[in-house]
């Protein structure tokens, strides 16, 4: 999950600061620079945000099934 939203914001924040500095007339080394510092970082939050959404979800299902378990064992027993 963290590979994912680390490749969407980074390639959302590239395309949007390209179409930023093209619409203000940038330069376009200094357009492409930024737009490559933006990936970089998205990608990085991209990992820390999926990260934990992925953590959030293991243990959700985790939690589910150990209360599934124990509530057969009960009624088994």
């Amino acid at each position: 999950m963290a590979r994912i939203y680390c490749g969407i914001l980074g390639l959302l924040s590239f395309l949007t600061t390209l179409a930023h500095g093209w619409i203000h007339g940038g330069n376009t080394e200094s357009i492409l620079w930024a737009a490559w510092f933006n990936l970089l970082l998205f990608c990085i939050i991209g990992l820390v945000i999926g990260w934990i959404a992925g953590r959030i979800m293991e243990q959700s299902v985790s939690a589910r099934l150990a209360a599934e378990l124990s509530e057969r064992m009960r009624d088994e027993g």
